[in-house]
């Protein structure tokens, strides 16, 4: 085999002719065009890709949610569509009552052998306000047709412990995680073992060792390959190219000190290893538009051009100052170029939200989604948070409805409540559902929430009114009420006119998320449903709708967490729930949607 090929994270690239050269920062910048960041936009943290001819395939991080693993396709770097994911059934992955920002970090994609693996590792107690850990052991699964999410095996496990697990190429760069003698290395992060003293920082490092991939056991101990300075080394991604491996390492921690190293060696994944002579690659600090920047991986296109994926953050400027984004991490993409054998990216210049590469093009993500639920399956892009004991849906009971039992545990419970929920990728966009629920019990709810985590989240809901006396036959005995929940727990009650009319929630997403309803008239077989109310806010600006309440971006993403770390960002969805007692009633959800924004 030709040592000289280039690598595409797993992919053999055709034999490139002697005479032409990689480009470099000179070349790549006469040939940029405009392109906007992020490719992957809303909660899409710590990608992952590779190429397998002319296909492009990434994994994001999911943390607490389930299905675990998306994976997203490409032709051409710049449109992305979600096409499944990699942990999907509890025999390959159980979250049941993390901390927010536990679960599945941090994957790796990788292609061997017309075989496709993901490596994974699911924090399963992460509470960082004690200093407490549970360090997780580390997976992966594999499919030979990445189309195909049932095909993707049970988890292998590893001995080694530690969050983003990496694999390593081939010293001939034909393949990825076997070396020349078939020995695959596997580099993860976990604490030192002898700590830094003195020092109160994290020590975590990043850590190397060979494993057996048919039983996932260690064939070597543990050696530490680099630590840093700031405290946190993670992220690591090892490849070849030519003479040197590379290893690259997200520093800093992934808030505003992250940022990305790199190092080479000639002698292989163990080391030694020489810094790079401009670390950090680049540095975005905490007055750019984006922010946090970090976590690369590297692929090249079919024309030999070097790219890199990373995580960044959208702040919006306000009043003077940066609030936080809504969206969470995000996936960004930059060109790379070699300069003496070492990776520049974007020509050391800091990551932006426009930005330049040869033969690339604007994109304007779409606002508009709908699920009718008209199918028996539900579309891709639903999430649960924690992996669910039982099923608590049906879509084909009720047709063209998603029907919801309501399991005992509320919004607030750490473990899975009967909720679905999708990314917020749009800034200005309105959510909408409608509801039909006429429940038995004061203990009972259903409605739409806009959701971060388990601490932070605010919901609009339909309920059975306090006085109410559900076993009477007289229909004023079982009034129901709309309540909207703030995200610091007060909440607002209206009397709903009818006992068993459908009702349309609305959030609208923008500046801050306001809450909203119509509670329609029964509907005369072939008519469309009609509004029975009028609006009560001055600021409503679409008949029928009434506000009950709004919640500024600040406070959602700025609440603070007692246990767990934000590591992701926010969700709309539906939920059914009852306080330690099921819902005896279902809830029928007749649509979701997102669209361009109606009340801004």
């Amino acid at each position: 085999h030709n040592k000289d090929h280039i690598l595409s994270n797993g992919h053999l690239n055709p034999i490139v002719d002697s005479s032409l050269q990689i480009p470099n920062s000179t070349t790549l910048e006469r040939n940029r065009k405009m392109y906007s960041n992020p490719i992957i936009p809303g909660f899409n943290p710590d990608p992952s890709l590779i190429r397998v001819n002319n296909d492009f395939f990434l994994v994001t991080s999911t943390f607490e949610y389930v299905p675990g693993a998306p994976i997203y396709h490409s032709t051409d770097l710049i449109q992305w569509k979600l096409i499944g994911h990699a942990l999907t059934r509890p025999s390959q992955l159980q979250i049941h009552t993390p901390e927010p920002g536990g679960g599945v970090w941090a994957t790796t994609l990788r292609y061997h052998k017309g075989v496709f693996y993901i490596l994974a590792a699911s924090f399963e107690r992460y509470r960082p306000q004690d200093d407490d850990r549970v360090w997780p052991r580390g997976f992966y699964v594999k499919t030979g047709n990445i189309w195909d999410s049932d095909s993707w095996s049970d988890p292998v496990y590893f001995d080694q412990v530690g969050f983003d697990p990496d694999g390593v190429p081939e010293t001939d760069m034909r393949q990825i995680f076997w070396d020349d003698d078939d020995t695959a290395y596997l580099s993860t992060t976990y604490r030192k073992i002898h700590r830094t003293p003195g020092k109160p920082i994290k020590d975590f490092a990043i850590h190397i060792s060979t494993v057996d991939l048919e039983t996932g056991n260690a064939t070597s101990t543990p050696r530490l390959i680099r630590e840093s300075s700031s405290g946190v080394a993670e992220g690591s991604h090892i490849f070849k190219r030519g003479k040197y491996y590379y290893l690259f390492t997200a520093e800093g921690g992934t808030e505003s000190g992250h940022c990305e190293w790199v190092n080479r060696s000639e002698t292989g994944p163990f080391g030694p290893w020489e810094l790079g002579p401009n670390n950090p690659l680049w540095r975005n600090g905490v007055n750019d538009e984006v922010q946090n920047t970090g976590h690369a991986d590297l692929v090249t296109d079919v024309n030999g051009q070097w790219w890199a994926v990373l995580l960044g953050v959208r702040p919006v400027q306000r009043d003077g100052y940066w609030e936080e984004s809504v969206f969470g991490r995000e996936t960004f993409l930059v060109p790379l170029a070699w300069e003496n054998d070492w990776p520049v990216l974007n020509g050391g210049g800091k990551i932006t939200l426009h930005y330049g590469g040869p033969q690339l093009y604007q994109f304007q993500h779409p606002v508009e989604w709908r699920d009718d639920f008209a199918s028996s399956t539900l579309q891709l892009g639903w999430y649960r948070k924690n992996t669910p004991v039982k099923k608590d849906y049906s879509l084909t009971t009720r047709p063209n409805y998603l029907r919801l039992h309501g399991n005992p545990y509320t919004l607030s419970i750490p473990t899975c409540p009967t909720l679905f929920l999708r990314k917020q990728t749009h800034r200005f966009c309105t959510w909408e559902t409608s509801l039909s629920f006429s429940p038995t019990s004061p203990n009972t709810e259903a409605g739409t929430v806009l959701w971060l985590n388990y601490f932070t989240y605010s919901s609009i809901g339909i309920r059975l009114s306090p006085g109410a006396e559900p076993e009477s036959n007289d229909s004023h005995s079982k009034k129901r009420i709309i309540r909207f929940r703030h995200v610091s727990g007060e909440a607002i009650d209206m009397d709903l006119s009818t006992v068993s009319n459908e009702v349309t929630l609305v959030i609208a997403c923008g500046d801050e998320y306001k809450f909203g309803f119509r509670e329609e008239e029964e509907q005369e077989e072939g008519e469309s449903f009609t509004s029975s109310s009028t609006s009560t806010s001055a600021s409503n600006t679409s008949p029928g709708i009434t506000w009950l309440g709004s919640i500024s971006n600040k406070d959602m993403v700025e609440a603070p967490l007692p246990v767990g770390a934000l590591f992701t960002g926010m969700m709309l969805g539906l939920y059914a729930f009852g306080d330690r007692e099921s819902c005896l009633v279902p809830a029928d959800f007749g649509h979701a949607e997102f669209r361009s924004n109606d009340y801004y």
